[in-house]
């Protein structure tokens, strides 16, 4: 959910690794071709069977999958139980090698599939210890119904593994077997509720940015690293509510009210430990970037789009719905889109549901019923902190007396022979994350002596406590979401959808709606954006909020609901603190405009008007920078021809747009310059180079290329911010500001210093014409922002980790973008790293609500796991494009659109 992968394969060395991959690719080859013994049973003999018939144990009735031109399976039953078991069947079919890999990454076990490089990897994952988690909420906190509807799934995935070898799954079990022995185990119904723990891992919230503030202090001040971290922009943001923030009928809500809002991270006693730490929490960091990201890069940029608006607005008086969450790029998409129809909906078979499913857990994520639709981003809330622990041989120090750690022993196995044992500890907190890094283990040795922090002779551990670690009933409410007829009922599923915390949309015919659900803690003192010492009892989270006074709103009077991440309410009026690191609001705000200048004057909003709003590419940031750099003189007319692109542009962010290509290229140097030398090392992002001069360009367009790619100048002791909308916001004050600090560089070989804002600009300019003649030649008339910013999908193991021609066959791509970072068509990337797509809406739905067939879809791939197979990605074309795909839900519209019927009896 590596950057952008489910999980790394081992790098095999050697001349049997060279064997094993040169099977798979003539397996793959003959597969292409269709042809010879490995092209039928290594490729095609995984492909799933989708017409005819299968007779599966488990059923207690006749089962139809029914799908359309792009493979979506809609499935058809009598009984809840024969759907879920339907259910898993069908994504086993198309996605068991995916569910594979998620589930032995879930349970800290990658090494028994890719051996001993994954060893590291799964001791975090053991120490975080969401198995055990998973496995606590099956046996103590699910429902009894929640388990036989999971029970059911596992039959169904367990009965398309029956008697199947491996390489009959699918081609990437083929290199598994020619490496070690791998022997594919039994789906269990905690392998499904452990994939919500991967989700949350994610969405957890500020951790990043914990750590981040705490690096650089080495640096900056206070002040300064208060710039770096503005306050939400409620003046030019609207937040999510602003009607009814929590309920006042029962008289939990207090305008006034300063409850939970903590002290800004000052005094917190740990300022001199964190001194003594910072390499450790560089290690820290660079720990949680090798972490599987499944959803996003590291947790850093992640979003999602989502808006309603009333029936008074739309063209057809009912409400619309939109949503479209940004993840990560990944081949197959994190969505698989399904129908699960009862064939007559009753007290016994009550699911008539279609959406977006993750293959290997039951029920529909996302999408609508017969009466509601609803939509998830995430809401960002704090529900982590670091805490620096007192610790010795025995145990841990809270208000000066030792407490005994909480000790468990696991052992890793890894493929191919040999295992590892670790411990792992546990605090009141959490567990020890520094336990798993030789340089966390020395954690404030080295703090300097007179500070406010006890005794470090034996030094500091740091542990984590996290909402995801407490056994939870969100599995609850994905069934009850899914069953929800109107908004009372979906409230009281989303209380259960505990973590991780999201902002839930919804809509039927009348009304329109928003919640906040989630496990948010409420803490005694601190705010969060700092480690706390754990040493001190008072900064123990002492509850959660109540999910009465969580905020929520119905049929606001404005006919609409935006929510893109940004603040849920305004601070000053809501008693709780909720969070501090918001999204910035760039999304939403152009959301929420778009929206009224739709609606002004009595224009109304068609479906066809919310894709256009989700494919809109404007830049934010370029309408407060641009008027700028084009007031520069510049009298290098190879720059000046550059900076002539800027004159008249739209700022929007076409795929073919010279402009955007440049802008975005000034946009990074400006950061580069402004913020690359003054901030810590251990913030370093890895990346292409950007600090190439026009000395650099007298060889061949090849030796050009290189010296980007070689680094050039690039300072060993700074780092790039990422370009974010957070940077928007730092920017935007400093603009004003022609001699701010910030905009003073140093002199290099070409460039004099720099001591105001125009000259930074200047220079900037210059840099990002250099910049683009190596990447897209001398002449300007040629440069477009998708050659740029490309997206390229790639297979979650060999795609990423294999030699170049294996990726080549399993990945897809390139695919030039528009769009871009903050941007509603979110394709974002990282200033700090190039120009590379990194993450994407990954699926867009459109929701005509009460028509439900006249609702549109899209997904990022295409249903299909499997290399080679027709619905491998015959949804990204359409879906670069910004269009959507007919989404078929009543039973005429279902027939109208099958292309295959399977049918499962008993």
């Amino acid at each position: 959910m590596p950057s952008n992968t489910t999980a790394p394969p081992t790098k095999k060395k050697g001349r049997r690794a060279r064997l094993i991959l040169l099977v798979l690719v003539l397996a793959l080859v003959a597969g292409v071709g269709y042809g010879g013994y490995w092209g039928v049973t290594t490729v095609r003999g995984s492909f799933p069977q989708t017409t005819g018939e299968i007779r599966l144990d488990a059923l207690s009735g006749q089962v139809e999958v029914k799908r359309d031109a792009y493979g979506v399976p809609q499935i058809y039953a009598d009984t809840e139980a024969d759907l879920f078991r339907a259910q898993g069947f069908v994504q086993a079919q198309d996605r068991f090698y995916e569910m594979d890999v998620r589930r032995h990454m879930t349970a800290g076990r990658l090494s028994e599939m890719f051996g001993k490089d994954q060893v590291d990897t799964d001791a975090f994952l053991r120490t975080l210890g969401w198995r055990q988690v998973a496995q606590q909420e099956y046996d103590k906190v699910l429902s009894a119904e929640t388990k036989k509807n999971l029970q059911a799934y596992a039959e169904g995935v367990n009965a398309y593994l029956k008697g199947k070898e491996a390489s009959e799954i699918s081609v990437e079990y083929a290199a598994l077997a020619f490496s070690h022995d791998y022997a594919i185990e039994p789906w269990t119904p905690v392998d499904s509720v452990a994939w919500l723990k991967a989700m949350a891992w994610d969405l957890r919230g500020n951790m990043q940015d914990e750590i981040d503030r705490s690096l650089m202090t080495s640096r900056l001040g206070a002040a300064q690293i208060k710039q770096l971290y503005p306050g939400y922009p409620y003046d030019l943001h609207q937040p999510i509510v602003e009607e009814g923030a929590v309920d006042k009928a029962k008289g939990a809500y207090d305008p006034k009210g300063e409850a939970g809002k903590g002290d800004d991270g000052e005094g917190t006693g740990t300022n001199g430990a964190l001194r003594g730490m910072r390499s450790q929490l560089g290690a820290l960091s660079d720990t949680l970037d090798e972490i599987p990201a499944l959803l996003g890069p590291n947790g850093n940029g992640i979003g999602s789009n989502s808006w309603v608006v009333s029936g008074k607005y739309t063209t057809s008086g009912k409400p619309l719905l939109a949503n479209d969450p940004h993840l990560a790029p990944m081949l197959p998409s994190l969505w698989y889109q399904m129908g699960l129809h009862c064939r007559s909906v009753s007290a016994t078979c009550r699911y008539d549901v279609a959406g977006y499913t993750f293959s290997g857990t039951p029920g529909v994520i996302i999408g609508h019923n017969d009466t509601i639709a609803w939509g998830f981003t995430n809401l960002g809330a704090d529900v982590t902190d670091l805490y620096l622990e007192k610790v010795g041989d025995t145990g841990y120090v809270v208000d000066g007396r030792v407490k005994p750690f909480t000790i468990r022993e696991e052992t890793i196995k890894v493929a191919g022979g040999g295992s590892r044992k670790i411990t792992i500890r546990s605090t009141e907190h959490g567990p020890l994350v520094s336990d798993r890094s030789t340089e966390l283990e020395k954690v404030g040795q080295k703090a300097p002596v007179g500070n406010a922090a006890p005794d470090r002779g034996t030094g500091y551990a740091v542990s984590l406590q996290w909402t995801a670690l407490r056994p939870g009933s969100s599995m609850d409410a994905v069934f009850e979401l899914d069953r929800a007829k109107n908004f009372e009922q979906f409230r009281a599923a989303a209380k259960k959808f505990e973590v991780p915390s999201q902002n839930l949309i919804y809509a039927d015919a009348e009304t329109i709606g928003y919640q906040a659900p989630g496990k948010i803690p409420v803490r005694a003192k601190g705010d969060g954006s700092l480690p706390a010492p754990g040493w001190d009892s008072s900064y123990k989270w002492k509850g959660y909020i109540p999910y009465d006074e969580l905020p929520y709103e119905k049929n606001p009077a404005r006919g609409y609901i935006v929510t893109a991440n940004q603040a849920v309410v305004d601070a000053d009026t809501y008693p709780y603190l909720l969070t501090k690191d918001w999204g910035y609001g760039s999304r939403s705000q152009r959301i929420n405009d778009l929206i009224e200048s739709k609606t002004k004057d009595g224009g109304k909003i068609s479906p066809d008007d919310m894709r256009t709003m989700q494919m809109d590419n404007r830049s934010e940031i370029a309408t407060l920078l641009n008027p700028l750099l084009l007031k520069i003189d510049i009298s290098d007319p190879y720059v000046r021809e550059a900076q002539k692109l800027l004159e008249g542009w739209d700022y929007t962010q076409e795929p073919d747009s010279a402009a955007a290509a440049y802008f975005n290229a000034v946009w990074r140097n400006v950061l580069k310059l402004s913020f690359g030398n003054k901030l810590p090392k251990e913030l370093r992002a890895e990346g292409d180079c950007i600090n190439v001069r026009p000395a650099d360009f007298t060889g061949p367009v090849d030796e050009q290329n290189k010296l980007v790619r070689e680094c050039g100048e690039r300072d060993p002791d700074s780092a790039q911010p990422d370009g974010g909308d957070r940077w928007y916001e730092v920017v935007r004050p400093l603009l004003k500001q022609e001699k701010s600090e910030w905009w003073q560089t140093p002199a290099n070989r070409t460039d004099p210093a720099t001591e105001t804002r125009d000259q930074l600009l200047a220079r900037a300019m210059k840099d990002a014409r250099w910049e683009l003649t190596a990447k897209l030649g001398k002449d300007v008339s040629t440069w477009s922002w998708g050659r740029l910013h490309q997206l390229t999908l790639k297979n979650q193991t060999l795609g990423t980790g294999g030699p170049g021609f294996v990726q080549s066959m399993l990945n897809r791509g390139p695919w030039n973008l528009g769009g871009g970072e903050a941007a509603v068509n979110a394709t974002g990337w990282n200033a700090a790293g190039g120009y590379e797509v990194i993450w994407v809406p990954s699926m867009r739905m459109v929701v005509n609500v009460g028509d439900w067939d006249r609702s549109r879809w899209i997904n990022l791939s295409g249903a299909s796991g499997h290399a080679y197979h027709g619905h491998y990605t015959d949804q990204t074309e359409a879906w670069a494009k910004g269009e959507l795909l007919d989404w078929s839900f009543g039973k005429a519209a279902v027939d109208a659109s099958t292309k295959d019927t399977l049918v499962l009896r008993p």
